[in-house]
């Protein structure tokens, strides 16, 4: 499988490829299409807190101090399964950060959850950073520059659990509001054991403005975001009231309208 994907990933000759092939197998890379049953996937949609998740998950595995955790070590701990091609496996069971649809593979899942008018406000403000053309009503609407569908549909098939995934539901307000709970919660999901003096830890190196400032002090891993907009914003509910347009909030809420209602948001 390694050796299909260096073809596939890098032009190279024999004798390269195999050199390749070597040093990723000799410092335990994976490809990051092998993962195990007993995964967990932090299973999202974009701008619902998983960068957030990331961090704070980091710090819970392995007692880091967060505050100094940059995102590039993060991403190691954590990987993003749209951002890596390989990976590394520090415990028996790793956690990732998925966008993505339901897959059969995918039978231990975080599904983290944020009020989707929040998520559009904040979508088209990175839309805008990364210099898309999408209007906030071509996104709303239309779905134009979007991934990987609307919001309504991607939380709707999360919530049909097609594959029949072990899930837990992870509210991101729920994060803002009690952070220790939830993190107790996805520490007895995943099986694992922290004291309270870690827990307190990882929420205080992961505040909002821990967050913020360690996005001005080392940046983010991810090469496609290099502007002047943050990435890190504002970590508030109900910014949307003020960002969006009251004819797309209705437009919206009518279309989301079954899975805003599940998880109280109207």
């Amino acid at each position: 499988m390694v050796n299909k994907l260096i073809k596939k990933f890098f032009k190279i000759d024999k004798k390269a490829e195999k050199y390749a092939q070597q040093i990723l197998e000799n410092q335990n890379f994976i490809p990051i299409s092998e993962t195990k049953d007993n995964d967990i996937f932090i299973a999202g949609y974009p701008k619902s807190g998983n960068t957030w998740m990331q961090n704070l998950i980091a710090g819970l595995l392995f007692g880091i101090e967060t505050s100094l955790l940059t995102d590039k070590l993060t991403q190691e701990i954590v990987p993003d399964l749209h951002g890596k091609k390989f990976y590394l496996r520090f415990n028996d069971f790793n956690f990732f950060k998925t966008h993505d649809l339901p897959q059969k593979k995918m039978k231990r899942v975080i599904h983290l959850v944020r009020d989707g008018r929040d998520v559009m406000a904040s979508y088209y403000a990175m839309n805008t950073s990364l210099k898309k053309n999408s209007t906030l009503e071509e996104m709303i609407k239309y779905g134009k520059d979007i991934y990987p569908c609307k919001w309504h549909k991607h939380t709707r098939d999360w919530l049909n659990n097609p594959f029949k995934a072990e899930i837990i539901i992870i509210k991101y307000e729920d994060l803002l509001l009690n952070p220790e709970n939830v993190l107790k919660r996805i520490l007895e999901f995943a099986g694992l054991k922290r004291s309270d003096e870690i827990i307190n830890r990882v929420v205080e190196g992961n505040s909002f403005n821990e967050m913020q400032r360690k996005e001005r002090e080392n940046g983010w891993y991810n090469k496609n975001w290099d502007t002047s907009e943050k990435f890190i914003r504002k970590g508030k509910k109900g910014t949307y009231k003020t960002e969006i347009p009251e004819e797309l909030i209705n437009y919206f809420e009518k279309e989301a309208q079954f899975e805003l209602e599940y998880f109280d948001y109207i």
